[in-house]
């Protein structure tokens, strides 16, 4: 980022940047217990939070404290890095802090999901940093089903579960004039104004039906049964079955049409 960037009262233009050498003496000086240390180096990579914390912009939740949810994250990555490893530290961090990131938006979120879920889908977000950072590419979720030796569905059901649900009232674009939204890009074929109406129209219809002309349409339409099979069960002639029928449906016409 260029400019001057203030968040959570820190001027991020001022923050120092270390080099790939004093990042290691100054974890090790934190880990062993050194306050100075530890503060100079979460505050030189705060802007690494920063740069994290913008890919959640347009949350609900307030910017600042995703930020303070990040800097949680970057503490655990510093106390947790092995700098015997011949690894850069924001290569091990960020996983860490997305990780925080997202368990907060998941802990707050209004729709409610299980612990194991959310633990799963943990999982299969650090699995999926992790094929990502071995193989430089990005990983998809049969990549992370067949790593983790899981059904591909259960991966997919752990990560719909977390997924922030939308409003079908969300803005998709605006072209200058109204905002198109989701709802606008949505399409029902069944459950039409028309479909509607027709379905309360014949529930209606129906109310003026006796209960043996109720039968007789259910057995003979919902059923499939032939009008001989229906005077059978029912104990009328196959006449009497027709006859009815027919005065059934001409109830159901006149009062739908």
């Amino acid at each position: 980022m260029t400019g001057r960037v203030e968040i959570c009262g820190i001027n991020t233009a001022t923050l120092p940047k270390l080099t790939h050498a004093e990042t290691l003496k100054l974890i090790e000086k934190a880990q062993s217990g050194d306050e100075k240390a530890k503060e100079d180096f979460l505050m030189a990579n705060l802007r690494l939070v920063l740069s994290l914390v913008q890919r959640f912009y347009g949350k609900k939740e307030s910017v600042d404290d995703l930020f303070q949810v990040g800097c949680i994250g970057l503490i655990k990555a510093m106390e947790n890095f092995n700098t015997s490893f011949n690894l850069r530290f924001s290569t091990y961090a960020v996983p860490m802090i997305m990780g925080e990131i997202r368990r907060f938006l998941r802990d707050s979120s209004s729709v409610r999901v299980s612990r194991s879920i959310r633990d799963r889908a943990y999982q299969i977000l650090q699995t999926r940093q992790q094929l990502e950072t071995d193989t430089n590419n990005e990983a998809t979720l049969e990549d992370v089903a067949k790593a983790m030796e899981l059904p591909l569905s259960e991966v997919v059901y752990a990560m719909d579960a977390i997924s922030n649900p939308v409003s079908l009232f969300d803005p998709v674009f605006h072209d200058g004039g109204e905002p198109v939204m989701i709802m606008d890009q949505l399409a029902d074929t069944r459950n039409t104004d028309d479909n509607w109406l027709t379905g309360i129209s014949i529930s209606e219809a129906m109310d003026k039906l006796s209960s043996r002309e109720k039968q007789i349409l259910m057995l003979r339409f919902y059923e499939g049964k032939t009008q001989i099979e229906v005077s059978e069960e029912v104990g009328i002639s196959q006449a009497q079955v027709s006859r009815l029928e027919k005065n059934a449906i001409a109830v159901l016409k006149k009062n739908i049409d």
